[in-house]
């Protein structure tokens, strides 16, 4: 997927960890994109929030986060039995074909359920590193778990995955669900021209339900 997501899928963090606010919580990005938006459904009555998003190389939007519950920190595992924030993000992507650029001189690659499953991934992977390793390390071993991320999103058969029905616009609907120790990912797709993915930690992903959201001006 040659977007622009693959650098900049997630909000810039700051130092100290927090996300930048300029990065984010502005809707104007969500109103240029052609499709509809998912997040939780009404099940869900906690806090929500704007992140950020992506866009190919012609400026056209084409996937973008939603997140849910407690707002994620960039944190290492520090083992001091302290709480994690409890959150899930829903990443939804518009479903592409291959096509070319605005400019006729490239191909833009098809989106797909393992493009949603790589952005999950790496948005999870965006909040966490391990708590022995230290921050002048923290960039290659992001870049190798991206790289893994990568990989696993690509064989979505394979077996680090399962399935997980959940409901989809009130449908149930089938997923592709894996967890780590930072977390857990799924990935799907929806009969509204759109894949979704997600990711979390402290919100079990087993009683999640996903619906298009009515006014996403009322997230900013």
């Amino acid at each position: 997927m040659e977007t622009t997501s693959r650098v900049g899928a997630q909000a810039p963090a700051a130092e100290g960890g927090q996300q930048l606010p300029s990065a984010r919580r502005t809707v104007d990005g969500y109103l240029r994109a052609p499709f509809p938006w998912y997040g939780l459904d009404e099940a869900f009555t906690g806090p929500r929030w704007l992140m950020q998003v992506g866009t190919t190389s012609d400026g056209a939007v084409e996937h973008g986060s939603i997140g849910h519950g407690d707002e994620p920190s960039l944190r290492g595992e520090t083992g001091s039995g302290e709480p994690r924030e409890k959150f899930a993000v829903v990443v939804t992507v518009a479903a592409q074909p291959s096509r070319r650029t605005a400019d006729g001189t490239g191909l833009l690659e098809a989106t797909s359920v393992s493009s949603a499953a790589w952005l999950a991934g790496v948005g999870l992977l965006s909040f966490t590193w391990p708590g022995q390793m230290d921050h002048s390390l923290r960039d290659d071993w992001l870049e190798q778990q991206t790289e893994t991320a990568w990989a696993l999103a690509d064989d979505l058969d394979g077996p680090e995955w399962s399935r997980l029905s959940l409901p989809v616009d009130g449908a149930a609907a089938s997923f592709h669900y894996r967890e780590s120790e930072f977390g857990w990912v799924l990935a799907g797709t929806t009969g509204a021209g759109v894949h979704l993915g997600a990711y979390g930690r402290g919100m079990s992903a087993y009683g999640l339900g996903f619906a298009p959201i009515k006014d996403i001006t009322a997230y900013a």
